[in-house]
């Protein structure tokens, strides 16, 4: 059998894809747009394997995405594809309602006529069967809004209160998916997970951004007081805990994705500090810790996310697997380990390279 991934060439979406061509013999269909955050360079691992087709293209491309459909006849659909940094979701929102808002629907109205269509297929393919099939949409905890420090953790049945450009238009996609289960049937499922680190993560995010900047002797910014808290979920963690849903999460059912990882962002970028000392040590003696500097607080910040992940864990069986401490240590080991990837990701040689070959 065969899955569609959506946005399978960036962060969550590559780890995602190594996890399931790690894990099985299925084969894998890679959908990415390749903007600046996708790079096939995350996916080199399985360049000539044919389990894994790449194909670059946009999830509201009808036309692209309803051949993709008919030809790979996918079991599933996952759906990562998506703009994601507040601060770029601030300075410029279209991009993000187009993708996130316009182009989840235009995904949604694919799959759908796909879907309808499997009972009736009568092509050479063995297509999977509308019960067995499932489009599993990926979304965060910045849809629920912000918790006090006194607040519970956000379960499934938390109102959404988006308060920046990138939330509200997830939570909008979030809304558009959960209709098409209800008005159409169509088997979906909803994941909400809260802030992901590790591998292949694109240095504008908190922790790949420090790890790169204390590395090159740059500033460490921190926004406001350094006292926002977040919690923190290893990526390979948050993939099993989408293919755990994937196998056995209740059509029309919502399950939050968490760390149990509460940590304010400057302990975050102090543990940092203390393991680059440890691992990477400056040459001049100096702690990585005196390159942190406070900046003007980002406009609207939310002061705290946690996610209760209790009915992931109770309905189907998963926990994580890292600690923070043992997470955030692989994570700097592995950009330690490959400074050539940031270099590249970071250089314009990469985007002139995709504008070639995928145009």
């Amino acid at each position: 059998m065969t899955i569609l991934v959506t946005g399978g060439a960036g962060f969550i979406g590559s780890n995602f894809v190594h996890h399931c061509l790690g894990q099985s013999d299925e084969a894998v269909v890679n959908l990415d747009a390749l903007t600046y955050a996708g790079n096939l360079g995350n996916l080199a691992r399985w360049a000539g394997d044919p389990r894994h087709v790449f194909v670059k293209g946009d999830i509201g491309d009808r036309a692209l995405v309803d051949q993709l459909l008919q030809t790979h006849q996918p079991r599933a659909v996952i759906n990562f594809a998506a703009e994601s940094h507040v601060d770029r979701s601030i300075h410029g929102p279209a991009d993000f309602i187009q993708t996130n808002v316009v182009g989840t629907f235009h995904l949604l109205e694919a799959v759908r006529a796909y879907w309808m269509g499997l009972a009736a297929d009568a092509s050479g393919l063995t297509p999977p069967s509308q019960s067995h099939f499932r489009f599993l949409h990926v979304s965060t905890d910045e849809v629920y809004g912000s918790l006090s420090p006194t607040d519970p953790p956000f379960t499934e049945t938390k109102a959404f209160e988006p308060n920046s450009p990138y939330s509200a238009s997830k939570a909008a996609s979030d809304h558009l998916v959960r209709a098409w289960h209800h008005t159409y049937g169509l088997p979906v499922l909803t994941t909400n997970c809260s802030n992901n680190y590790g591998p292949y993560h694109f240095p504008e995010k908190l922790i790949p951004l420090v790890i790169h900047n204390a590395l090159a002797g740059k500033p460490l910014p921190i926004y406001g007081d350094g006292q926002q808290i977040r919690d923190w979920l290893y990526v390979q963690d948050h993939c099993s805990a989408i293919a755990c849903v994937l196998q056995s999460g209740v059509p029309g059912e919502t399950y939050n994705i968490g760390g149990w990882n509460e940590k304010p962002n400057l302990d975050v970028v102090n543990t940092i500090c203390q393991l680059l000392d440890q691992m990477r040590p400056r040459s001049d003696g100096l702690s990585y810790a005196t390159q942190i500097t406070y900046v003007t607080d980002r406009p609207g910040h939310d002061r705290r996310y946690a996610i209760d992940a209790r009915k992931i864990e109770r309905e189907l069986g998963w926990r994580p697997a890292e600690s923070f401490e043992t997470g955030i240590r692989k994570t700097i080991a592995w950009y330690l380990d490959n400074a050539d990837w940031v270099a590249n990701v970071t250089s314009g040689a990469y985007r002139q390279w995709v504008d070639q070959h995928y145009g």
